[in-house]
């Protein structure tokens, strides 16, 4: 981690020194007209020396827009950070780097990686960011805003790997496309560790592109209908057994001892067959009249 930490820099209001710098400008001119007139060296002494004052003062001069920062440094030592907005003036012999602190964002690439079960997928996040420690973001990387994009791409795949895209075996298990939430909580949480190096606050970080590649789509689109009819029929099925049980004991107790219908284990057996049939299949069921016994 880089030791350099952000400081304030000692710079000031450039309103005095802009004021200072006009009259010195309106002085110097009828000096040299005078000197010139008057042929005097004295006076083009001092009007040179006035002109070459201005010039060194003009250069100290720049601007701040809000939520913008000016690096200062002095032979390559950093000398700390100005954040106020507006005129500012400095030390003419300073370097002033201004660095955007304001609040980006941008959309990774949609890469090709393959998910923690070596499923093909398709995946891609947005990112919002912002400089909050200018010193690191100039000297601790080389191009910090090159540097969040890369690592962005890197954490981005990593947490494709990380999770299965989905599970079909496993309902208690973490995957990409059903726990949203607690995956871009992840990916912020390795992306403002990356970032920390560059200086950089990562606002925000989602996904906004998830899908299986096109070369398993259909595969596992089969795959995910094939789950939901078996999840759908053993629902069906736990319910019909209920149903059947409720049926056969309502029918045995009756309201009262004189309609109840007591049945022989035979005769539950086809019972609770027949009505299985009916709630449980997916196809209407046309029903036989028996008109004789039971048994025909």
């Amino acid at each position: 981690m880089n030791a350099m930490a952000d400081s304030r820099a000692r710079t000031s209001t450039g309103v005095p020194w802009l004021v200072a710098e006009v009259v010195l400008v309106l002085a110097t001119i009828p000096t040299f007209i005078l000197a010139i007139a008057d042929e005097s060296i004295p006076l083009l002494v001092v009007a040179g020396i006035g002109t070459l004052v201005a010039v060194i003062v003009a250069i100290g001069f720049y601007m701040l827009q809000p939520n913008q920062a000016g690096v200062i440094t002095l032979f390559g030592d950093y000398r700390g950070t100005d954040r106020t907005p507006g005129l500012r003036f400095a030390n003419p012999l300073y370097k002033k780097d201004k660095v955007s602190l304001r609040v980006r964002n941008f959309t990774t690439e949609t890469s090709k990686v393959n998910d923690a079960n070596g499923n093909p997928i398709n995946i891609a996040a947005v990112v919002v960011w912002k400089v909050v420690d200018t010193a690191r973001a100039v000297f601790g990387v080389d191009d910090y805003t090159n540097y969040v994009h890369i690592q962005s791409e890197s954490a981005v795949r990593h947490l494709a790997r990380s999770y299965p895209y989905d599970s079909f075996d496993d309902e208690e298990a973490t995957t990409l496309i059903g726990d949203t939430e607690m995956v871009n909580r992840d990916l912020l949480t390795e992306l403002q560790d990356r970032a920390e190096e560059a200086g950089v606050e990562i606002v925000e970080a989602r996904l906004t592109d998830l899908a299986y590649a096109p070369e398993i789509a259909e595969a596992m689109l089969r795959r995910q209908q094939a789950s939901a009819i078996v999840a759908a029929r053993a629902k069906i099925v736990e319910g019909a057994v209920l149903m059947v049980h409720d049926a056969i004991e309502r029918l045995e107790n009756g309201t009262d001892d004189h309609d109840s219908i007591p049945l022989d284990a035979d005769r539950k057996a086809t019972f609770a067959s027949n009505l299985m049939t009916v709630i449980a299949s997916d196809q209407p069921t046309n029903p036989v009249v028996n008109v004789g016994t039971l048994n025909r």
